[in-house]
């Protein structure tokens, strides 16, 4: 046996065993590649598992569940690696890590794509976009596309063609016992159902299909910006504005210091700004003309909405979430932009330190809102606004004041929150996840759970325990 940190021990005989079938990599403590493959994307987490298993295919990912299964090691599954409270990483357990299964097969003729379970959103992007398809996918291209999807999905085309989980078509998925099922809106519906929203909780995807969308690959998208003294202004003009929105507008509310970047006027370095977002999924001239109003609202420093590649905009807020950095975050949803919501907002923006620090305010509605709320484990589907509070610093140093800037600007929101986003939680507990779902959709997960991992095998999510 050989003895692991944090006392785990890993059975040498059954890794002898992984090593002879296993077409991946396995990466262990006091391997060369074993610092670089246990990092992920959030900085503030530092974990050391017992095994890193790089699957190349499916048969690795079966054989490291029954590896874990065989030695009751815990088991964290890692695509991208985004997960905000570190969930794709543990100490002392095994991380199956699927960042080598890239594969994506684009149908243009059914304007369907079939994606590997380690793909990321730019990858799938590109892909698609070589055809003028797309689907709804995170706005930052080095996230996963599993976690993103399990989660529910929302991004740039949301408003449009509804949330990722609303153009998946199906899966394959490798369950606790370590065998292949596959769930479609005909094939396991049930846990179809369960998967839409409900994390990583059932089992291991492998592989989606998705549902695509003529998109671009010229959209007319964009932020502009105007001093943060104007935020009170501009935020009841926007929600003014935005009341009768058609669906091809989807918009994201900023607040943070204006960045050091190439496209950012000097004098505008580390000023407070509020910004708004803007892609519109439709024809550019069309566009224009929705988006005048808020062109001419007040007295813009720098306007940055106009035609590009989808690509270009897809990868627009990469600069702002680099690997590495520290992140923390505290999200609701709220029904509406009121009085006292924005008043709460422009407070806690003008408190912010961290040049690194950028909160969005997510427009929701259009057809995620169409969708019934029965549909899909997700939950919220009518809510106004997803507030996604998030502090970030370079390193510890400042961390703690601006992760205290993040939960006390969520305290205030408190009385106007509706629901909440699954893939925004931190490590917040039981209740908090139970929200997430609403109660009745929670105790249909918990049966469904009991159905298909019914020892809680995979709990290193936010997880939902079995009945």
């Amino acid at each position: 046996m050989n003895t692991i940190p944090f006392g785990t021990e890993l059975d040498e005989t059954a890794l002898r065993e992984l090593e002879g079938a296993f077409r991946g990599q396995l990466v262990r403590p006091g391997d060369t590649a074993y610092d670089e493959h246990r990092k992920i994307w959030n900085g503030s987490v530092d974990r050391r598992p017992a095994l890193i298993a790089r699957c190349a295919g499916v048969a690795d990912v079966i054989a490291a569940v029954r590896l874990a299964r065989r030695t009751d090691l815990r088991v964290a599954v890692r695509s991208g690696g985004h997960s905000f409270p570190g969930l794709s990483v543990c100490d002392g357990g095994i991380v199956v890590d699927l960042g080598l299964m890239k594969g994506i097969r684009v149908d243009p003729q059914a304007s369907t794509a079939r994606v590997q379970a380690g793909a990321l959103w730019g990858e799938l992007d590109r892909e698609t976009q070589a055809f003028g398809l797309a689907t709804t996918g995170g706005i930052v291209t080095h996230t996963g596309v599993a976690g993103l999807t399990l989660g529910g999905g929302i991004g740039w085309l949301q408003r449009k063609h509804g949330l990722t989980i609303d153009q998946l078509l199906g899966v394959d998925l490798i369950t606790a016992e370590g065998e292949l099922v596959k769930a479609s809106p005909t094939e396991n519906p049930d846990l179809f159902w369960g998967l839409r929203g409900g994390g990583g909780n059932f089992g291991i995807v492998t592989e989606f299909e998705f549902r695509l969308n003529p998109v671009g690959p010229i959209v007319l998208a964009g932020p502009i910006f105007w001093p943060i003294e104007e935020s009170p202004n501009v935020l009841r003009f926007y929600r003014d504005w935005i009341a009768d929105a058609p669906d091809e507008l989807m918009t994201i509310v900023l607040h943070r210091k204006a960045p050091p970047l190439d496209f950012v006027p000097s004098e505008l370095h580390g000023k407070l700004v509020v910004a708004v977002a803007c892609c519109w999924a439709g024809p550019v001239d069309e566009g224009m003309e929705v988006v005048r109003p808020l062109k001419a609202f007040g007295s813009p420093v720098l306007d940055l909405c106009e035609p590009k590649p989808y690509l270009t905009h897809q990868a627009m807020f990469d600069p702002s979430f680099p690997h590495g950095r520290w992140y923390y975050m505290r999200t609701c949803d709220v029904a509406e932009l009121t009085n006292d919501i924005i008043d709460i907002t422009v407070e806690h923006s003008m408190q912010i330190r961290s040049p690194l620090t950028t909160f969005p305010i997510w427009q929701m509605g259009g057809a995620v809102a169409r969708v019934d709320e029965d549909h899909t484990a997700f939950n919220g589907r009518g809510a106004g606004h997803t507030f996604n509070i998030t502090a970030v610093s370079e390193t510890a140093e400042g961390f703690d004041e601006e992760r205290e800037w993040s939960r006390n600007f969520w305290s205030a929101l408190k009385p106007h929150h509706t629901s909440v986003y699954v893939n925004f939680l931190m490590d917040e507990g039981e209740e908090r996840v139970r929200e997430a779902y609403g109660p009745e959709k929670h105790d249909r997960l918990r049966t469904l759970k009991r159905r298909y991992d019914p020892d809680n095998f995979f709990r290193l999510n936010q997880n939902i325990a079995p009945t």
